[in-house]
């Protein structure tokens, strides 16, 4: 059973995703006052890029701060793939 983590962790969340080349973003019509939902987004296993505005790390922390943001994702999936699994929740 693969397992979920919680971190708040800047570091260990940008590792993460590059790791699986994931970028930041908001989602696209979410966004006030440089502000959105954020989400990370995997171009090379999605077609649905248009979905999202890609951001730069520090707008993305800067939110994931603001909003009080934990990062909840998955290491690996059950057959020990690499996982793309993520949300955001409240702290």
């Amino acid at each position: 059973m693969s397992e979920s983590k919680k971190t708040t962790d800047r570091q260990a969340i940008k590792r993460w995703a590059e790791e699986r080349k994931g970028i930041p973003t908001f989602v696209k019509g979410t966004e006030s006052e440089d502000s959105g939902v954020l989400r990370i987004h995997f171009p090379q296993a999605s077609d649905n890029d248009k979905s999202f505005d890609k951001i730069d790390w520090d707008q993305f922390f800067e939110t994931f701060e603001e909003k009080n943001l934990a990062m909840l994702y998955q290491e690996e999936k059950e057959n020990g793939e690499k996982s793309t699994f993520h949300k955001f929740v409240n702290r």
